[in-house]
This record gives C-alpha cells, structure tokens and sequence, in this order.
C-alpha cells in the first residue's frame, strides 16, 4: 500500500510540473501570438515606407518632447512655482496641476514636432545622399514624402482628439486643482459677471394691440451685473415689446423657473413709461415675468472657447446667435473653424517639412532645423492669429478668417514639393 502510494504521489508531482510546463509554453505562445498581430501591420507596410517611418520615428520622439517641454515651462511652470513661493501651493497638487496642463500644449506641440520632424529626417537623408539614390532608381519625390503626409495625417487626427476629447477636460481639472490647492473656492469658476442677452421679434402694435410683422426689432435687453448658483444678482430688464410704452425692471435677483418658463424677481421694482413722458414706479418683493430662458443658457457658456468641445461650442454659437451680439458670433465661428484647423497644421507643416527636407542642396543640421522650424511656425501663427483678428472684426467671413492661412500654406508647400521634384 505505501508502494502504491508513493507511485501516486510521484505521478502526480509529475503531472503537476507537466501542466505548469504546458502552461507556461501555451503562455509563451500567447505573448508570441500577440506580439506578431501588433508586428503583422507593421510588415504589411512596403520597405521603403517602414524605413522613411523609422528614420522620422526618433526626431518625432524629440521634436515632441522638446516643444512640450519649452512650452510648458514658460505657459505653466514658472507660474506654478511663483504659487509655490507665495500662495503656499503644495508641490504634489503643483504636479497634478501640470499633468493636467499637459494635453492643452501636447495639441500645440503636435503641429510644430511634425515640421521639425520632417525637416531633419528628410534633411539627414538628403545630405547622406539617400535620397538622391532613390530618385536615381525613379522614385518620385512624391512617392518619398507619402510616408511623411500618411504621419501628418495620422498626427492631425490625434490632435483633433487631443483637442476635442480631453483639453477641455483637463483643463478644468487643472483650474479645480489649483483653486483647491491655494484655497480659493471652487464655486468661484461658476461665477460669470456681466451677462447682457438681447431678444429680437416682434413688437405689439398700440392700435391694434397685435404683433406687427417686422419680427427683427430690438425687443427685450436682459442684463445681470453677475451670475453665480443658478441666480442672476443685479438685474435690469429693458422691455420695448409694446409700441405704447416701455418698461425698466429692476431687481436684486432673478432665477429662471423651467415649470412656468418665466423668471421670479426679487426685491425690485418696475418703471413704466408712457409716449407722453408719464412715468410709473411700482415696487415688488417678488415678480413673476415670463421670458426665455436665453440668459441662463448665456450664462452657462465657457469664457473661453478651449474649454469648449466642438459639439458645446457648435451649441454656444446657436445661443450667441438668440443674442444678436455680432462680434461675439463670429467669434464663436472662428473659434469652431480653429477647432479643426488647429489639427489640420499637422499635414501643412507635413507638407512643407518633407519638401523642404527632400530638397537636394539642403543641408541641415539638428540646431539649423529646428531654427527653421521656429521661423516657418512663427510666420503660419502669426498668420493665423492676423486672419482670426480680421474673421472677429468682420473684415473676413469667419471660415475665411479661419482657413485662409491654411490655404496659403498649403500652397507653400506644394511650391516646394514641385521645386524639390524637380532637381
């Protein structure tokens, strides 16, 4: 009995270092199965591609890291340690600050990493004369900077994410933790000051005591000095929706009521004026006034149009729209084109980066790309910035305003990419 049973033990300890080595092959299979679907892609793609990728891969890497970091340190960081000194702001909530600054500059690092990128790759490969081996078997230069515009496209589809998805985001999570970090209430962010919303519609007849059919008159002007927990504070209401006569509201606060779609006023009074000049002052604790609910719904707006998303600042411009308030409407339209334009600097400087680079008497060095680099951003933001300028004033249509520098950029680059074919 004990001999059998010894023979049972041992054939199950063998047994069990069987199946842990079975396991532990099947396991290795696993990651060697998972790592060739994540490789298969990769060698779907032709040699040529796979190599001009590999030479752009590592400058991408740099070009990255190194504008983040430039950009961070002079947006975010000197402003975080000033905090540190005098606000007393923890150094970890600083740390957090910064992580949560970090998407709003990866999307500004993007476009810039991509110009860079191009032009030193390209630039290395055309001064070892790669390039010029290439053109010598008939590979066009189109055919070469395909894989630089196939990046482009990809970074520009990144940054829209980037932009869309978690700027607006962690933006907010960055202003929360900073406010909560040198103690400033949170509530504050909710606080908006001088909410003015204008109506346009109809006004009612005095004869006839009917609307009349000019529906884009100056009806109502709805202002509040400030905005804080769903209340208007400060408020005065002009009324010129009667011919007849006009009324001035005037009232501590104002909160919208949704059941009635009417606003409750407290703590105010109305003056009525007559065509005669006759005047009536009458005094209210509370007052209900039916009206839109348009100044709540201005009120809830972001300030400014980064922590918007593009389906917020799509609903923003229809608000601004109910306003009548033209310069901040064609704000909000630029704003929108700039949400995608912004990406879009990826294929542009894609474009101009692999042309210029794929030029055969260009001979670049790390610290001579970058400066050229730094000149050619400089000239499309400043661009950009000039047109957006004209598109808020109304010199420009807004999608004019927005995609004008683009456009021109564009051209650049195929000026250069037909005069880099052609040596």
């Amino acid at each position: 009995m004990v001999y059998k049973s010894l023979i049972f033990y041992n054939a199950r300890k063998d047994s069990t270092k069987l199946n842990k080595f079975l396991l532990k092959l099947s396991n290795q299979s696993f990651i060697k199965k998972t790592i060739n679907k994540i490789l298969t892609p990769w060698y779907s793609i032709p040699l040529i591609d796979r190599w001009l990728l590999g030479q752009m891969i590592p400058p991408m890497i740099f070009a990255i890291s190194a504008f983040t970091v430039i950009s961070l340190s002079v947006g975010v960081m000197f402003d975080l340690i000033r905090k540190i000194v005098e606000y007393g702001l923890p150094l970890f909530l600083a740390l957090k600050v910064l992580f949560f600054s970090l998407p709003s500059f990866l999307v500004l690092s993007f476009p810039m990493a991509v110009l860079l990128t191009t032009l030193l790759a390209y630039g290395k490969l055309s001064s070892n004369s790669e390039l010029l081996a290439l053109k010598s078997l008939g590979i066009k230069t189109t055919r070469i900077i395909s894989p630089a515009i196939a990046l482009s496209v990809f970074m520009t589809g990144l940054t829209f994410y980037f932009n869309d998805n978690l700027v607006p985001t962690s933006n907010k999570l960055a202003e929360t933790t900073l406010r909560a970090g040198i103690g400033i209430s949170f509530s504050e962010e909710k606080r908006k000051e001088n909410i003015m919303f204008s109506r346009y519609g109809s006004r009612v007849d005095a004869a006839t005591k009917k609307p009349t059919k000019n529906n884009s008159q100056l009806t109502h002007i709805f202002y509040a000095q400030w905005y804080e927990n769903k209340i208007m504070k400060n408020v005065t209401v002009l009324d010129f929706s009667r011919e007849d006569i006009q009324q001035i509201l005037k009232a501590d606060t104002a909160k919208f009521d949704k059941k009635n779609s009417s606003w409750i006023f407290s703590e105010g009074s109305i003056l009525s004026i007559a065509p005669s000049g006759q005047t009536t002052n009458i005094k209210f604790k509370e007052y209900t006034y039916p009206f839109v609910e348009g100044p709540l719904e201005l009120a809830k707006v972001p300030k400014d149009a980064t922590e918007m998303t593009l389906k917020q600042a799509l609903e923003a411009e229809k608000i601004y729209k109910k306003t009548g308030n033209l310069k901040e409407i064609r704000r909000i339209q630029v704003r929108i084109q700039e949400k995608f334009t912004l990406p879009f600097a990826c294929l542009v400087f894609g474009l101009i980066g692999s042309s210029l680079g794929s030029k055969s008497n260009l001979r670049s060095s790390k610290s001579q790309g970058f400066g050229l680099s730094v000149i050619l951003i400089l000239i499309y933001y400043v661009m950009s910035f000039l047109f957006s300028s004209f598109g808020v004033k109304g010199l420009l249509p807004p999608i004019f305003a927005a995609w004008l520098p683009v456009f021109i950029s564009l051209g650049g680059g195929f000026y250069f990419l037909r005069k880099s074919s052609s040596l």
